[in-house]
């Protein structure tokens, strides 16, 4: 057997390999997503939107978990979307290239792969500690903020070399500045891959619970947040209190709040995709 026809031979069992493993795991998704449907589907109505907890199971709702979410959502895009992307512009666009920004693009990088815990831990310490936020929602959205900053700092930048350098090129050869340059070229150019980003990233968040809970997220709040220094909970804590009860309406409820996150996370994915094959197909036009 010839070289040539022993690695066509290797590709091809690495390539059977793969397959059978993407459909073992996809197997196993339908059965896990079906399970969660076919228990908690029928749970799902406007009560349980709009009901508050409750120790009895029929008459337990979702409606400060959403809403936590939905204030922790808004704060955390607010805070993490502007800094992110112009730390991404001024890396990208401004930034002199050295030794130290070097080290610098590689540690953001890094901190994108860093366990959401440790960033549960600082912002324990720098929010909920010294900056005297409590467990707020205001202190929650920051921790997430950090959490997601380097995702929307790479995306951003990703997105931004993307676009030709014919584009910047063309606008100096008019007279234009740098500044307006990027803002009235090359921004607009990079905004899909910049908005697919920072959706990835806000999707993300919406599932988060370990720095939630280091920071003091209640699991069981009979109240929604009012304001930004108001007491929370969300969905995946909500999902996480239930279903640690031993009650089997309880593990239903949990299912049924599975499927509304699971619901907001595709959808925002569903989101991205579009935008991203939007861009796509403009950079490539």
């Amino acid at each position: 057997m010839t070289n040539g026809e022993k690695n066509r031979l290797k590709d091809s069992i690495f390539k059977y390999i793969g397959v059978f493993a993407c459909s073992i795991g996809l197997i196993l998704l339908a059965i896990f997503i079906g399970n969660i449907i076919y228990d908690g589907f029928n749970r799902i109505d406007w009560s349980f939107l709009t009901s508050l907890p409750s120790r009895k199971a029929e008459k337990a709702g979702i409606l400060t978990a959403w809403s936590g979410s939905l204030w922790i959502v808004i704060f955390t895009f607010i805070i993490a979307v502007p800094i992110g992307i112009s730390a991404g512009v001024y890396l990208e666009e401004y930034n002199r290239k050295n030794k130290l920004t070097r080290l610098l693009e590689i540690n953001i990088s890094n901190l994108a792969g860093v366990p959401s815990i440790i960033y549960g831990l600082l912002g324990l310490e720098i929010f909920v500690r010294l900056s005297n936020l409590g467990s707020s929602v205001l202190a929650g959205s920051f921790t997430l903020a950090l959490l997601i900053l380097p995702i929307i700092i790479v995306a951003t930048r990703e997105a931004l070399k993307a676009v030709p350098s014919s584009i910047r090129a063309a606008s100096f050869g008019l007279g234009a500045t740098k500044w307006q340059t990027t803002w009235y070229q090359v921004l607009p150019a990079a905004s899909g891959g910049i908005l697919t980003g920072v959706i990835l990233a806000i999707s993300r968040a919406v599932g988060e619970t370990a720095p939630l809970i280091v920071v003091g997220a209640l699991a069981y709040v009979p109240f929604t947040p009012k304001g930004p220094m108001d007491e929370f909970t969300v969905l995946p804590i909500q999902i996480f209190n239930w279903v640690s009860r031993p009650q089997h309406e309880f593990a239903i409820n949990a299912a049924a709040a599975i499927i509304i996150l699971l619901a907001i996370t595709f959808t925002m994915n569903g989101i991205a995709v579009y935008f991203r094959n939007k861009w796509q197909k403009k950079i490539n036009w």
